[in-house]
């Protein structure tokens, strides 16, 4: 069993984020700075208690009677109970007798286009474990997107105003920005053990490398981007940000609405319709702050029972990437053109230059994580590249125009045309992208060989009879 040390980085950026802030608060109030303190105050408990109510939910404490752990979560203690707990189950097992063991199949990767399928025995203790690591890495996400991403945007703009930084305001700003890129990153491992939950998934330490440099030059770069936009433009950075927000917020009930889906009712069964909706709207609410900032890997699908879509869909995180990179590259455009004597000291073709390129190699990054140190590349259906490439193929077909009809002239003018004689189609099955779908629920992969067949011979002699029409 190995030991928790991803709910202790979780617990030990928290209670550090969280003291930072206090403090820095604390100064804000001696200099005189309220509206300073207020936002920093703002962007630390809202989240605090987010992380407590989670906490909370996941491990059903209000159906249970334990009025100390509720008592230490109102205290906004709750997560270093929750890891004191974790690390004494940890150091309890072996020295009791497991009285219930409960067995899981695991799919191991597949090897030359087989997978063998692993039994192991899971006791109570490691299961309780696993609760506790899964709930950690879902208040991380909480943490990291609506307290940690807001809070280093505000400290960094205060900087900017200020013309320097304090060591109160550096730390803090330090914390934040490594609480989002390890929220960034235990989302990814999140998103994959959801989507390949039948499968044995073994992140390599090169796999971690590359989502904590990919996610470092995306967020980073987006932060920047968006205070140096509000340092010069203070009036137009709300509709930017709440543009931006609403899009993302709605997507999700846009496709539910469209996909003609039944209301959810199995996320819990003590939430009545109106508590399922607010859970729902928290869910969604998360979805848009992490997409604020950089890409989801958890895409939320409401008409989904698990609520994630476990489809790995190239032509989404395409499009996104492609319009995140024009937007950022016109926000710092704007800045660029109503920048004031403000910036005489710094360079600003040269910033510009320096944000579009970090923001390409964190791209660059994103692209050597799916193609190489992915755990399950070999699932997937299509490669990445070779989507990137349909889409932006796709993208210019939409931009060219339609082409003119062609004037005929003389003789071949006036004459009639002659009825077009169909050719047979040639065999496109190998062209046509690999539409596999994969189901945690069921076993693996899903084909349907006898009805392509089938089809392929429908469609031959079919073919024939219109090439004889046409002869005669």
């Amino acid at each position: 069993m190995r030991l928790p040390i991803s709910i202790f980085v979780s617990v030990s950026l928290f209670t550090a984020e969280t003291t930072a802030a206090l403090y820095l608060s604390s100064t804000y109030r001696s200099a005189g700075d309220r509206i300073w303190q207020g936002l920093t105050l703002l962007f630390t408990l809202v989240p605090s208690v987010l992380v407590q109510l989670t906490l909370t939910f996941i491990h059903r404490d209000l159906s249970r009677d334990r009025p100390l752990i509720l008592l230490l979560h109102i205290l906004q203690l709750g997560p270093i109970v929750r890891c004191l707990e974790a690390f004494c189950i940890y150091g309890s097992v072996g020295r009791v007798e497991e009285p219930y063991v409960s067995i899981t199949r695991k799919k191991q990767m597949p090897r030359r286009g087989q997978s063998e399928e692993v039994e192991r025995q899971v006791g109570q203790a490691e299961g309780k474990l696993f609760t506790h690591r899964a709930a950690f890495a879902r208040t991380s996400v909480i943490q990291a997107f609506l307290g940690s991403a807001p809070q280093l945007t505000l400290q960094l703009y205060i900087c900017v105003l200020q013309r320097g930084v304090s060591i109160g305001r550096g730390t803090l700003m330090v914390i934040s920005l490594l609480s989002i890129v390890y929220g960034a990153l235990r989302c990814n491992i999140l998103a994959i053990k959801i989507k390949y939950d039948d499968y044995e998934v073994d992140v390599r330490p090169l796999a971690y490398i590359c989502i904590f440099l990919w996610r470092s030059f995306e967020i980073a770069t987006r932060v920047v981007v968006l205070v140096l936009f509000s340092s010069v433009l203070q009036l137009w950075v709300l509709p930017v940000v709440l543009l931006n927000f609403l899009v993302f917020f709605l997507y999700p009930w846009i496709l539910f609405w469209m996909s003609h889906s039944p209301f959810p009712e199995n996320i819990e069964k003590t939430l009545s319709r109106l508590g399922t909706t607010i859970v729902l709207c928290l869910l969604t609410f998360l979805y848009a702050g992490i997409n604020m900032f950089c890409w989801s890997a958890v895409q939320v699908k409401l008409s989904d029972p698990d609520l994630i879509n476990k489809s790995q869909n190239w032509y989404r995180m395409a499009v996104y990437y492609m319009l995140r990179f024009v937007e950022n590259a016109s926000l710092l455009l704007l800045w660029y053109i109503f920048k004031t004597d403000f910036y005489s000291d710094i360079c600003a073709p040269l910033l510009v230059l320096q944000l579009l390129v970090a923001y390409a190699i964190g791209i660059f990054f994103m692209l050597v994580f799916y193609q190489f140190c992915h755990p399950c590349r070999r699932l997937f259906s299509s490669s990445m590249g070779q989507g990137f490439w349909d889409c932006s193929s796709l993208l210019c077909c939409m931009c060219n125009s339609t082409p003119s009809p062609i004037r005929t002239t003389g003789k071949a003018a006036l004459e009639p045309p002659s009825p077009p004689c169909k050719e047979p189609p040639s065999d496109t099955y190998d062209d046509m992208p690999n539409d596999t779908t994969y189901d945690i629920l069921n076993d693996t992969i899903y084909d349907s060989p006898n009805d392509m067949a089938n089809t392929t011979d429908t469609g031959v002699h079919g073919d024939t009879g219109h090439t004889e029409l046409c002869n005669a």
